[in-house]
């Protein structure tokens, strides 16, 4: 990976306690960053923010949102304090808009966890200027061509991210088993998926919800699937793909990473 032209990447963000605890992904994600050729700033699409149409954070000093409750006291005193670039969610919004993609700018977006968690530990002095991006859980297509219209960022020394879950239905997870084994249907989804995308069948990928096995199970709402598009699109349309990491917590959370090139 060791390029000038970065990649983009597809990260699972899983629960936020990644962002303390150690676990295979946290050591994979610690190691991530210097693995790759240093960004002048990084674009983030994450799970945690939705809009019905494309909104660009344009923060100077965005917040770090913590966006969830019930975890450990520790996890709500964690800062993350990237700067923004209003410069660049500009020319993010550009590159939207003119891809028929019309986005808007929210000059008070902060960073909610699926960004700040895995930026944190990829690149802890939290140096690098950060924007995100919004989602929308809607359909796979139009999360491609978001991705697609961003990719001339990564000529231009900018790390695009999707950040979400590979596999991600909170509702069917082994809570009081960290190490439980990923359940049969889970298996079934991911290794369907890894394939496609290791044969680059963007068709069958944008049809995920109708032809991968357990689709629904996975993924009962699409938000946290929407960023591997988005990481897909920005690669190009003869994107090659390297599997980065896998393993798995609960039984089926899923925490898989890709790098598109």
């Amino acid at each position: 990976m060791n390029t000038s032209r970065l990649p983009s990447l597809f990260l699972s963000h899983g629960s936020p306690m990644l962002a303390i605890e150690d676990s295979p992904a946290g050591r994979f994600l610690d190691r991530l960053g210097g693995q790759l050729p240093r960004p002048r700033a990084v674009v983030i699409a994450s799970a945690h923010f939705m809009a019905p149409q494309p909104v660009v954070g344009a923060a100077p000093h965005p917040a770090t949102i913590h966006d969830f409750r019930g975890f450990p006291e520790p996890l709500y005193r964690i800062d993350y304090p990237a700067p923004g670039d209003p410069g660049l969610a500009r020319a993010v919004a550009e590159l939207l808009g003119d891809a028929g993609l019309p986005a808007t700018l929210r000059l008070d977006q902060g960073l909610d966890h699926g960004a700040w968690v895995p930026l944190r530990r990829m690149y802890p002095d939290a140096s690098l200027p950060v924007v995100p991006v919004s989602v929308d859980p809607g359909d796979a297509a139009h999360h491609l061509a978001i991705g697609r219209a961003l990719a001339p960022l990564r000529e231009d020394g900018v790390l695009v991210i999707g950040s979400g879950g590979f596999v991600h239905n909170l509702g069917d997870l082994e809570w009081t088993d960290r190490e439980a084994p990923v359940p049969a249907w889970a298996a079934a989804f991911s290794g369907w998926m890894r394939e496609r995308l290791a044969a680059g069948d963007t068709g069958a990928l944008l049809d995920w919800e109708r032809l991968a096995p357990h689709a629904r199970r996975a993924h009962p709402t699409v938000e946290h699937f929407m960023p591997l598009f988005v990481a897909l699109g920005a690669a190009g349309p003869q994107a090659s793909v390297r599997q980065l990491h896998a393993s798995a917590e609960f039984g089926s959370l899923a925490l898989d990473a890709f790098a598109f090139a």
